[in-house]
């Protein structure tokens, strides 16, 4: 069965509002793993605008399942993660002033700076994904780089209607099998709701799916656990095969 990494980062844009306590991410990762999860996902940013170095210290003692740090290829968050030590570091672009990741990675724009990171993590056992667009260049400098996965970013199949979407999924599928060939695991993200992640859990040796926003607005209706385990039966149906 696909694995589900439930990013929690919307609780803690929360608790930033008001910069104050409550929510809890730690909290709402317990209540995720409750519900089925099987990976806690948190992205550090550099301007630290929702999860701060606090919830992924705590995480990391208290996460029974998988802990999926996502971070940018920047000095100080590669050191408090080389630190913390993740089971997995997803690298992501990052710009100060996007409301969310916008796109994938762009290795070949700065090579040199992402093999630094992925050699550190690495160096610690820290299993490293790169989130990429569905192109098969930058697929295949993540091979380069020696990664154990890339996980394609479905923002634009998830911003897309009819044949728009449909093209885009067709993307997805040729890119998840160059992942495949190439040996690496195959994951995706990015704007996955329960409406449209069944063509995505669909593509041959899919593994992972790290989703975050739609759980997190299904959760303030139901509760956190509901809202994991609802997702998770979405996937029961799809294998990794």
């Amino acid at each position: 069965m696909i694995e589900l990494g439930v990013n929690i980062d919307h609780i803690a844009t929360v608790r930033q509002a008001r910069q104050t306590t409550e929510p809890d991410p730690v909290w709402a990762a317990a209540a995720a793993e409750l519900g089925g999860a099987d990976g806690i996902t948190v992205h550090l940013r550099e301007d630290r605008r929702h999860i701060q170095e606090r919830d992924v210290r705590i995480l990391r003692e208290t996460c029974r399942v998988k802990l999926n740090l996502e971070m940018a290829c920047d000095a100080d968050v590669t050191r408090i993660a080389c630190e913390i030590v993740p089971d997995q570091a997803t690298l992501v672009p990052e710009k100060r002033q996007e409301v969310t990741t916008e796109g994938g990675l762009d290795v070949l724009a700065d090579v040199d700076r992402v093999r630094r990171c992925v050699e550190a993590l690495r160096e610690k056992g820290v299993a490293v994904s790169l989130f990429l667009d569905p192109e098969a260049r930058q697929i295949e400098a993540a091979k380069e780089l020696g990664v154990e996965a890339v996980e394609l970013h479905t923002g634009a199949y998830a911003n897309a209607t009819g044949a728009a979407a449909q093209a885009e999924l067709a993307r997805l599928i040729e890119a998840g099998a160059l992942i495949d060939r190439l040996g690496m695991r195959l994951h995706a993200g990015h704007g996955l709701t329960y409406r449209n992640v069944r063509p995505i859990a669909a593509i041959p040796k899919m593994v992972e799916l790290n989703i975050g926003h739609s759980i997190i607005a299904r959760a303030l209706m139901v509760g956190m656990r509901d809202a994991v385990a609802e997702m998770k039966r979405i996937l029961e149906t799809f294998g990794n095969v």
